[in-house]
């Protein structure tokens, strides 16, 4: 069994996926930038849940499907930019599972969930600014897809795959 925590994210459909991953490798410090674009569902469950987390998030994506979701705007993160995300399905699938694992959720993923997609992150304010003007300029909203979930085990660099599920349906 591992000691390094768990981190559960959304995994993006093939098109969205390559269109932000894009923009993320445009946008992001080279030298900070060491994942793919993700949705973070959880930030932290402790490595004792994997066996059970796997089960639950197989059981998530046997059963129902894919949750729609859609790019609502472009938000500023202070030192970056992202796309935030609206997707009651989504929602209702995360409040499944932080009801699951309630007792041993940290304070942030006790938190209310904000989603979202960061394209950028920890530049200098004005170049935050200055991209959220570009992408800004001519957005408006736009569906996204939703292909399943994921659990990865974080060692500070490059998150370790655990598991990954595709809905069916």
């Amino acid at each position: 069994m591992s000691d390094a925590p768990i981190i559960v994210t959304a995994l993006l459909g093939k098109e969205d996926f390559a269109w932000l991953n894009t923009l993320r490798q445009r946008h992001f410090p080279p030298e900070r930038n060491f994942l793919p674009v993700h949705v973070t569902l959880f930030h932290h469950l402790p490595p004792s849940v994997a066996p059970e987390l796997k089960q639950r998030l197989a059981a998530l994506t046997r059963e129902y499907p894919a949750p729609t979701a859609q790019l609502r705007d472009v938000m500023k993160l202070g030192k970056g930019v992202a796309y935030r995300i609206e997707s009651e399905k989504l929602a209702a699938l995360r409040d499944e599972l932080a009801s699951a694992f309630a007792g041993l959720l940290t304070p942030q993923d006790q938190a209310d969930w904000r989603p979202h997609i960061t394209v950028q992150n920890k530049v200098t304010p004005d170049a935050a600014r200055a991209l959220h003007e570009e992408l800004s300029e001519g957005f408006s909203p736009r569906p996204l897809a939703i292909a399943g979930l994921a659990s990865w085990y974080y060692r500070g660099g490059p998150w370790e795959p655990l598991s990954e599920h595709r809905f069916s349906g």
